[in-house]
């Protein structure tokens, strides 16, 4: 089993542990500063009522995006997690 099964593995018995659903979740991200980026993020909980804020870091060269939205269930959060990994250069806090 590679590092990132284990590591959503452990984070959905978390989940399930300590989280009644449907839950209010933050996700936060670290991207280049690249439109093309924060949309992509941004894009990823489109329609979920999901609250995005972006704040880029004092060199400009880094935006962290916080989101606030309801999941309905741990396996919804790993989804997004296992989605976003799919941008270049993000990483997840």
């Amino acid at each position: 089993m590679d590092n990132r099964t284990q590591f959503y593995k452990k984070l959905k018995k978390k989940l399930k542990k300590d989280t009644s659903f449907p839950a209010k979740y933050l996700f936060k991200f670290i991207v280049p500063t690249s439109e093309d980026k924060i949309l992509q993020i941004e894009n990823l909980f489109n329609f979920t009522g999901a609250v995005i804020n972006k704040t880029a870091s004092k060199t400009g060269k880094y935006t962290s995006v916080s989101i606030h939205v309801v999941m309905k269930k741990a396996d919804d959060i790993i989804l997004k997690y296992q989605q976003a990994e799919k941008i270049e250069g993000i990483i997840s806090l």
